[in-house]
């Protein structure tokens, strides 16, 4: 009785850590999005010095300068005004993990968050100061891992996490499934890294491997897509329909991330001939990105980083589910055994009568 005690009122005073990690959770994917505006009007340059901006404190850059100049200024100032916040949230988490949190590996996760987007701005600020290519591309890839971490802790620092472990109507994650999911996530940021390689080509790339870059890309998607389908189908049966929820709501994404993908390329190389047929296709010309282009790349990354994100929420709670349903058969098998043993131990001490 006591631990069931526990496992009700711990959730209720980590309700404050939990919001923050949902906080957070917010305030990344809209740094994301403006990262990526910032890589696709190649803004990143736009402010030459760090961490200030152009002398001034990051924080004390005149807003008229900021708001009403360039909008490659705008965009890249904000980037990093978005990081600063993102960075003090990290920090109340981790304060509010050490008072609030009786978990230690919670806790340990939360300073690995900090760490995290300490590295992530130093990375940032590197590319700005060496002028780096290949640091921007590292910058890119690192920013949805960490998005990755920050969904996972919100998971666990949730009331359903404990919720798990202490309903009885428990759901069924089979090994087979776990595998399935595992490899959503894995696959979702390998296309990530191969997206960035696209985005970020060095001037000594050759056309064959970037050729093979891009058809490894294509291939991947439409893997990965299958393999959505394929978790859902296995998922839909487990007897949670929050994890068949998020499992649909991946194919969705999936399938939006394909058509995405279709328009970034149109955007930045034209129509490829296998579309030919499509109406106004032949008269497509490449231009200069205008802001609804831009809007139709950044969406494409944006939406790679949200499908990671999912992938890894998913595959965080099909384990816990898993976790908890081995742990709820071996409690169960133990005060089985436990009763037979008591029923033999009485049966052995009545009176044998003549």
């Amino acid at each position: 009785m006591a631990a069931n005690s526990t496992l009700v009122d711990e959730p209720c005073a980590r309700h404050l850590l939990h919001r923050l990690c949902v906080l957070l959770v917010c305030l990344v994917w809209p740094l994301i999005w403006v990262g990526g505006l910032v890589t696709t009007y190649d803004a990143g340059m736009a402010v030459p010095d760090w961490p200030g901006t152009y002398g001034y404190n990051l924080f004390l850059y005149p807003y008229n300068t900021w708001l009403l100049g360039p909008f490659d200024l705008f965009i890249e100032h904000g980037h990093r005004l978005l990081g600063a916040v993102v960075g003090l949230v990290a920090l109340s988490i981790v304060v509010s993990a050490f008072f609030r949190e009786s978990r230690r590996w919670v806790f340990v996760l939360t300073i690995g968050l900090l760490v995290a987007v300490i590295t992530q701005g130093l990375l940032g600020g590197m590319r700005v100061v060496l002028g780096d290519r290949t640091l921007a591309m590292v910058h890119g890839c690192f920013g949805p891992a960490f998005f990755a971490l920050c969904a996972a802790t919100t998971v666990v620092t949730s009331r359903r996490w404990q919720d798990y472990m202490s309903a009885r109507g428990q759901a069924s994650i089979g090994s087979f499934v776990v595998v399935l999911v595992a490899m959503l996530p894995a696959l979702s940021y390998v296309q990530l890294i191969l997206g960035a390689q696209l985005r970020h080509v060095q001037p000594n790339a050759e056309p064959a491997g970037f050729a093979l870059i891009v058809a490894i890309h294509v291939i991947v998607a439409f893997v990965l897509w299958v393999l959505t389908i394929l978790a859902w189908a296995k998922i839909r049966r487990c007897g949670d329909l929050t994890l068949s929820r998020l499992a649909g709501l991946l194919i969705g994404l999936a399938a939006v991330q394909i058509a995405l993908g279709v328009g970034t390329w149109v955007v930045n190389y034209g129509w490829p001939s296998i579309l030919a047929w499509v109406p106004g296709s032949a008269g497509f010309l490449v231009r200069a990105k205008g802001f609804f282009d831009s809007i139709i790349v950044t969406s494409h990354v944006a939406t790679g980083s949200l499908i990671l994100a999912v992938s890894t929420v998913l595959l965080v709670r099909s384990l816990r589910v898993r976790y908890c349903r081995s742990s709820l058969k071996e409690q169960s098998a133990t005060e089985e055994s436990k009763i037979e043993n008591y029923t033999s131990n009485q049966s052995l001490l009545e009176p044998v009568t003549t």
